[in-house]
Order: C-alpha cells, then sequence, then structure tokens
C-alpha cells in the first residue's frame, strides 16, 4: 500500500475538531440569516432592485418571488415518462500518440401508470478524425477537445441524445425529460475560450438541442429539467449577503476592496443555499423559483434562461434548473417537482431514471485500460504501432 494511513490518524482527528468548532459558528449564520429574511431590507421589491444595481464579486440569485416562499408538492399524476440520459468519457491520453477520446451516454426511458415499460440502452461514440477532435474557427484556429472542455462536449451530447430520444416517444402522456448537473455550461464560463468555441459548443450545439425539446413541448406536456444533487452553490445566500450591506449601490470593489474582516455580509458568508433551504422547506416542498445571472446565460440563453429552485427530499435538499419556458409554464413546473418528487422515493433519494442512465453510461479504470489494449491490438494487427511515452511504458512494466 502506497498510502500510510497510520500517518494520516492525528491530522483527521484534527479535521473532525474543527469541523465541530465550527459547527456553532454555521449554526449562529443560519439564524442570523432567517432574522434578515423578516426584516424589511428583504422586502422583495427593495431587495430586488439592490440586486440589480449591484457589483458583486460573486454571483447572486435573481429573485422571481420571496426567498422565503414554499410550495407544496402537488400530486403526480398517474400516467407518465421520465426521461433520462447521463454521460462518461474517456479522455484525450497525451501519453499515446493515437489522439481520440470516447463519450459513452446512457439512456434511460421509464413509463409509469396503467402501462408501465421500461427501455435501458447506451450508446458509446470514438472521436478520432481531425474535425472532431478539435473546434476550428473559420479563419484556422483551432482548440483541442480535452481536459474541461472534454466535459462540456459530454454534456452537449447527453442533451443532444435526450432531444433525439424525446423525439422518437409515440405516447402521448406527459414527459419528464432529465439531465444530471447543471443546464449552465460552467467550464466555458471559467475559461476564456474564443467565441468560435462557444458558438460552436453551445450556441449550435447544446441550445440548438434544447430548441428541439422546446419545440416538442409546443405538441405535447413535456418539461425539460436538470437536477443537481448536494448542490454547493450561494446564489440565494448572496442575495441576503446584499440585503445585509449597508451600502447603496453595492459596489464591493469600491467599498471592500482589501478588507477580509469586519464586512458587514460576513454575517451569513459561507453558508450554502442548502443550509437556508433545509431550514425553510418540509419535506417534498419546493422554494420559490430563481433566476441565474450567470454571465454565461444572460449573455447566451435567451429563451433557455436558467431559473431554478429547491426542493427539500427525504436526505438531502436538491437544486432543479429549468430553461425559462419551462420555469414560466405553471403546469410544467408542478409536472417536475412531482415527478422528482415521485423518482426520489423510487429511487432511494436520488431520481431511479438518472441513477438508471448513470448505470448504462459509467465507465471505469478497467474499461478504461481494456479501451487503450484494444486501440494498441488493433492498430497493431494493422501493422499501425501506437507510441506510447516511457512515463506509460513504465507503468506497465513490473521491473522490481
Amino acid at each position: 500500500m502506497s498510502l500510510d494511513l497510520a500517518q494520516v490518524v492525528a491530522q483527521i482527528e484534527d479535521l473532525a475538531a474543527s469541523l465541530k468548532a465550527r459547527e456553532g459558528e454555521r449554526r449562529a449564520k443560519l439564524d442570523f440569516a432567517l432574522e434578515t429574511l423578516q426584516s424589511p431590507a428583504a422586502e422583495l421589491d427593495q431587495l430586488r432592485q439592490k440586486i440589480e444595481t449591484s457589483k458583486t464579486t460573486w454571483l447572486v440569485a435573481d429573485l422571481r418571488e420571496r426567498i422565503d416562499l414554499c410550495q407544496p408538492a402537488p400530486s403526480c399524476v398517474q400516467d407518465f415518462v421520465v426521461l433520462a440520459t447521463d454521460g462518461s468519457h474517456i479522455d484525450v491520453d497525451r501519453h499515446h500518440s493515437a489522439r481520440c477520446f470516447l463519450i459513452n451516454i446512457g439512456i434511460a426511458q421509464l413509463q409509469y401508470g396503467q402501462n408501465p415499460d421500461a427501455w435501458l440502452s447506451s450508446s458509446p461514440s470514438l472521436y478520432f478524425k481531425d474535425d472532431e477532435v478539435v473546434i476550428s474557427s473559420s479563419d484556422g484556429r483551432q482548440v483541442p477537445i480535452e481536459g474541461q472542455l472534454l466535459g462540456v462536449k459530454r454534456s452537449v451530447e447527453e442533451c443532444r441524445v435526450l432531444a433525439e430520444r424525446a423525439s422518437g416517444i409515440e405516447t402521448n402522456l406527459p414527459v419528464v425529460a432529465l439531465v444530471d448537473g447543471s443546464l449552465i455550461l460552467w467550464g466555458l464560463a471559467g475559461q476564456a475560450y474564443p467565441d468560435f468555441v462557444i458558438r460552436g459548443l453551445l450556441v449550435d450545439g447544446f441550445l440548438k438541442h434544447l430548441d428541439v425539446l422546446r419545440g416538442l413541448s409546443r405538441e405535447r406536456q413535456l418539461a425539460v429539467a436538470s437536477y443537481i444533487s448536494f448542490p454547493r452553490s450561494a446564489d440565494v445566500v448572496n442575495a441576503l449577503r446584499l440585503a445585509i450591506c449597508p451600502h447603496q449601490p453595492v459596489d464591493c470593489d469600491h467599498y471592500c476592496a482589501g478588507r477580509f474582516e469586519g464586512r458587514e455580509c460576513d454575517a451569513v458568508a459561507g453558508l450554502l443555499d442548502r443550509d437556508l433551504f433545509s431550514l425553510l422547506l418540509a419535506p417534498g416542498e419546493r422554494s420559490a423559483m430563481f433566476g441565474s445571472r450567470s454571465s454565461v446565460v444572460e449573455k447566451h440563453y435567451g429563451v433557455h434562461e436558467v431559473n431554478f429552485f429547491y426542493i427539500k427530499l427525504d436526505r438531502e435538499i436538491a437544486r432543479v434548473e429549468l430553461p425559462l419556458w419551462v420555469a414560466e409554464d405553471k403546469k410544467l413546473v408542478e409536472l417536475v417537482h412531482s415527478a422528482i418528487l415521485d423518482q426520489c422515493q423510487r429511487g432511494l433519494g436520488y431520481p431511479v431514471a438518472l441513477s438508471e442512465a448513470h448505470e448504462k453510461a459509467v465507465v471505469t479504470a478497467a474499461d478504461r485500460e481494456q479501451f487503450w489494449g484494444l486501440v494498441e491490438e488493433t492498430l497493431a494487427q494493422d501493422r499501425l504501432y501506437l507510441d506510447i511515452s516511457a512515463k506509460q511504458q513504465s507503468k506497465r512494466t513490473r521491473w522490481i
């Protein structure tokens, strides 16, 4: 065993002590957050205006309704379909001369009611052609698809397969189409990618597939949503930070540049949205609807602008994201709310359709080894010998 856990035991004990000490501080911040919600500073119109004029260094939710609004679970329709996709991938390996990557999309289609049915499948695709492994501009610039950008590409493919499968559903039952993770392609927001990369993956990719799903929703009751388990977002708590701030308008760079303590908003800083809604919501309830003010959403998403709510389940607070055209339709929102609650009750706290799609999509470490072994074997049969780095060779050779 390369890791000597005996040397880590004392450090783990220190970790436990630190977490225990911080729990009291977290509880005090939560109490103050609840007090702030009941104060005039959190009045909807006033706080909404303060958010609109603010200049912050952190992401703040756009308020559609009062933060403390709680919506009870609507009754679930008896007959409906849940469609879900999830993906996994094998990244480009720079230690191999064969430049390629693989994306495996898992698909689950579950029908409930008088005629229950299930359809599970996976769709692996190997990308190796020159125009498949890079994103190119009209003037010849290229950006390789690997690492974080491959994660974005996988999200695009998950949405593409979701739209294709939804288009093929023949029944007229209500459909909830789910993806795992955020509808916001954060991988494009965190880097200064050229415009042609954003256009290729987001505008002409992800959003085009959402266009297909939106078109289907005009013909039948179909809602698109994403499910985020154990979310780490703090958009709503950050709105409370603005409510606490004494400055109007709020300008973090102007008033608080270089200040790391003594700021009024630190009274709730460090809390996550799930901490707040674990106290506000009863089991089965969802929160108010909020809007994302992410720059990539505001600049590119248009009618697919991302809205979200939180829902309290037996085991966690989850974040559910919806395109604007779903969020503005009360019946579709109720369909998503009730279907997700039903799915989590059937799936031990997690939507069963997403769980099944994940099982079909997962690529294990053994799968990766077998994949590269198959690549090498196939090329060798064709007398095309795959060069590998000395580092990779040393890992494969037992010499002691």
